[in-house]
C-alpha cells in the first residue's frame, strides 16, 4: 500500500515538538504512536522506529513518531520519562487532528518509552492499545538480579572466558568485585519506613498499576539476550503479576536471542510482523 510522509510541528505548553506522520491511502481507523525512550530521538536506534512505522503504514496502519520535550529535535528542557503525559497527550491531539478518520490509538514503545507509555495509557480513552518491548522496571536490585541470574550463569558457560582464564587474559579480581557488589545489591535488606509513614511505590509497582487501570489490549513482547526484559520477566513472576499476565487481553511473546533493540533483521521483521497481527487482532 502507498503511503505518504508529514513532517509536523505541534505545541505543548511553551515548547514545539515535532515529529513525522506515516500515513497510508486509505487508512485504518485505529493508528500506532511510538513514545520514544531515552536517550533517543524518533528514528530510533539503527533506524528501528523509522522501518516500524514504514512497515506499518504499508500495511495499512497510520503511525505517528516525535520527540517529547528536550529530546531530539524538540524544545525545551530534557525531562524524565515519567513526565512526559503532556507530550503524549499533544502527540494524541495533533495525530488525530492530521487523521479525521482515526478513531483510536495504541502507544507502542520501547524499554522507559513502554514504561512511559503504560503509565499515560489508562488516563487517555483515545487509546485502546499497548505495544510493548522490553520494559523498563529497573531498580537496583531487580538489575543487580538479574545480573546475577542471567549474565552470570550464561558466562559460566561460555567456552571463550574459560580460554581466556586459562591465558592469563581476565582479570579474576576485579570479576569477583563486580560480583560481589551485585550480590550486596541483590540481596540487600530493604529499610522500612518510619511509624506512621507508608513506603513510596517503586518503578515496577507503578508500572504493573499502570496496567491494572488500563483496560485495553497489551501486546508484550521481551527479548531473551536483553538484561531489562529479564529483569521485568523476573518481576513478572510474581504472583499479582502472573494474575494480572495471564488474563486475555494481555498477548506475550519472546525472542530468541535478541537484544534490547532487536538490531538484527530477522529480530526486527519478527517484531514488527507481532505488531501486526496484533493490530489486526482485535
Amino acid at each position: 500500500m502507498q503511503f505518504e510522509e508529514r513532517a509536523l510541528a505541534f505545541p505543548c505548553h511553551d515548547a514545539w515538538l515535532y515529529g513525522i506522520l506515516s500515513l497510508p491511502q486509505p487508512p485504518q481507523p485505529r493508528g500506532v504512536l511510538v513514545v520514544v525512550g531515552g536517550p533517543q530521538y524518533r528514528a530510533g536506534s539503527h533506524r528501528q522506529f523509522t522501518l516500524l512505522a514504514r512497515s506499518l503504514a504499508a500495511a495499512g496502519t497510520p503511525v505517528m513518531r516525535f520527540d517529547y520535550r528536550g529530546m531530539g529535535d524538540s524544545d525545551g528542557e530534557v525531562r524524565d520519562f515519567e513526565a512526559v503525559a503532556d507530550d503524549v497527550r499533544a502527540a494524541i491531539d495533533r495525530f488525530f487532528a492530521e487523521v479525521p478518520g482515526l478513531r483510536e490509538v495504541a502507544l507502542w514503545g520501547l524499554c522507559d518509552g513502554a514504561s512511559a507509555a503504560v503509565l499515560h495509557a489508562h488516563a487517555d480513552p483515545r487509546v485502546t492499545g499497548l505495544a510493548l518491548l522490553n520494559p523498563w522496571v529497573r531498580t537496583e536490585e531487580g538489575a543487580a538480579k538479574a545480573t546475577i541470574k542471567h549474565y552470570y550463569r550464561d558466562r559460566l558457560f561460555d567456552a571463550g572466558l574459560w580460554k581466556k582464564i586459562a591465558r592469563g587474559q581476565f582479570d579474576l579480581v576485579a570479576a569477583a568485585k563486580s560480583f560481589a557488589d551485585n550480590a550486596r545489591k541483590a540481596f540487600a535488606r530493604r529499610a522500612a519506613p518510619a511509624p506512621g509513614q507508608s513506603g513510596a511505590a517503586g518503578l515496577p509497582d507503578r508500572v504493573r498499576a499502570g496496567l491494572e487501570r488500563f483496560e485495553g489490549k497489551v501486546l508484550l513482547m521481551l527479548s531473551e539476550a536483553d538484561l531489562t526484559a529479564q529483569e521485568f520477566s523476573d518481576i513478572a513472576a510474581g504472583p499479582g503479576w502472573r494474575r494480572l499476565l495471564s488474563a486475555p487481553r494481555f498477548t506475550r511473546y519472546s525472542l530468541p536471542k535478541a537484544d534490547h533493540t532487536c538490531s538484527r533483521r530477522e529480530w526486527h521483521e519478527q517484531m514488527v510482523a507481532w505488531t501486526l497481527s496484533w493490530i489486526r487482532s482485535w
